[in-house]
């Protein structure tokens, strides 16, 4: 049975929530404020992480931040009233694989849930193709490590899935919607600029300390992976 956390301190959303992910078959912990959700992130292995923004004690960008220095690969969907572009933003940078404004329905989220642990489920991947190497890029499908020049590079899942995706692609030229549709599963608000925000993050892990740039941009088209 997959294990999910949920942090959240409005409890009449949190027991909604525990209620409909139980009823789908999830196990489900639950947490009414940040400390309680770091102690519980640290003490348990979960497989997605809901995660309120305002919470007592440590807000939900703190506890995003300790997840992932946890666990580096486990999805998390914050939750929030606050929608602005600069929330969004702010969540995407510290880790956050998708964002949800509240109110929102509960299917929606069950969808984006699934979306994750299938994807999660099945990387393992779905080519022949168990290591790429692209100029002094290396990418372990099977162990999901990347390392550059024989140094290690940790990527968050989705880091890690954008990557992957262009990797086998190497050389095409990627529209952002299908991008859109390949990696995220899910429509996004192309007022967020995520994916333009994760390929800056990619930059600064894959290519900023190196000379030979492997990440490239062809304007109004998308992006590709290629040594050119």
């Amino acid at each position: 049975m997959q294990k999910i956390l949920v942090v959240e301190d409005e409890v009449k959303v949190a027991n909604a929530v525990k209620k409909g992910l139980e009823e789908n078959g999830f196990e489900v912990d639950v947490a009414y404020d940040g400390r309680m959700g770091k102690s519980l992130a640290a003490s348990n292995n979960y497989d997605l992480v809901i995660l309120d923004l305002n919470l007592p004690h440590h807000n939900g960008y703190e506890l995003c931040e300790v997840i992932r220095r946890k666990n580096n690969r486990v999805p998390v969907i914050m939750l929030t009233a606050l929608g602005g572009v600069e929330d969004k933003m702010q969540a995407f940078e510290l880790g956050a694989d998708d964002y949800l404004v509240k109110p929102f329905d509960f299917r929606e989220l069950l969808a984006r849930i699934r979306v994750f642990l299938k994807r999660a489920g099945s990387e393992a991947p779905h080519s022949t193709q168990y290591k790429i190497t692209i100029a002094d890029l290396e990418i372990d499908r099977e162990k999901k490590e990347v390392s550059r020049g024989g140094k290690k590079i940790a990527l968050t899942a989705k880091e890690y899935q954008l990557l992957d995706f262009l990797a086998l692609h190497k050389g095409k030229v990627i529209s952002k919607l299908t991008i859109a549709e390949k990696v995220w599963d899910i429509d996004f608000d192309t007022g967020t600029n995520v994916i333009e925000v994760y390929m800056n993050f990619l930059r600064k892990k894959i290519d900023k300390d190196f000379e030979q740039k492997l990440l490239h941009t062809k304007t109004g088209m998308g992006y590709y992976l290629s040594e050119e």
